[in-house]
């Protein structure tokens, strides 16, 4: 059972569609008492941080996502989903995150830098993980964000992209995985990269 974490914010439906399609069973999770029987947890989002961890507080859900994760389950962060997996942001103010990804969240920056970024860029796989299975170097895919994370420890970066220099698209720590794009909307790799988290068993 694949869950699909409800937050009030972004795009659930798609992600929820596009587990569906792909013949798993998609759980839409909304209450702290909705984790008991999930095989895998997505977290997704579109927004700001400063808005959705407060919405997170509200709803009681920390503590059964983070419980969650030490359960050994796989979790996958997707747009701001992945976002709220770091320790800390700065959007909006300084807010803390999940803290289950050391590091920060930054606003993208540089000179003639078109923000929030939107459009297709290519993944530059850094360090190998199963959520890449059968997915070419060199793929692109959907992004639309104007904040980044940065990853304290070297070994979290996972994937980059180019966007005024390198941006942070992929991270993961055991069994927790985000990514900055949407796979959902980013055709034939993205669903192949959804298929695989809901394959995957958590270890690497």
């Amino acid at each position: 059972m694949i869950g699909v974490l409800n937050i009030g914010m972004g795009n659930l439906r798609s992600v929820e569609n596009a587990v569906y399609q792909l013949g798993f069973d998609p759980l839409v999770v909304e209450h702290q008492d909705g984790f008991d029987d999930l095989t895998h947890l997505i977290l997704p989002g579109v927004g700001n941080f400063s808005a959705a961890m407060p919405e997170i507080g509200a709803r009681e859900l920390k503590r059964p996502i983070l419980d969650f994760v030490a359960s050994g389950r796989p979790l996958l962060g997707t747009c701001l989903g992945m976002q709220l997996l770091m320790g800390i942001s700065d959007e909006g103010g300084v807010h803390n995150g999940l803290g289950l990804i050391a590091g920060k969240v930054a606003r993208l920056q540089g000179e003639g830098l078109r923000v929030p970024h939107v459009g297709w860029n290519i993944l530059n796989m850094t360090r190998p993980h199963p959520i890449f299975q059968g997915i070419k170097k060199g793929r692109d895919f959907y992004f639309v964000h104007s904040y980044a994370a940065v990853c304290e420890q070297e070994e979290d970066l996972l994937a980059s992209t180019e966007y005024g220099g390198p941006v942070t698209a992929v991270v993961g720590r055991a069994n927790v995985v985000g990514v900055q794009f949407h796979p959902e909307k980013s055709q034939v790799n993205g669903l192949r990269l959804i298929e695989n988290f809901c394959n995957w068993d958590g270890k690497c």
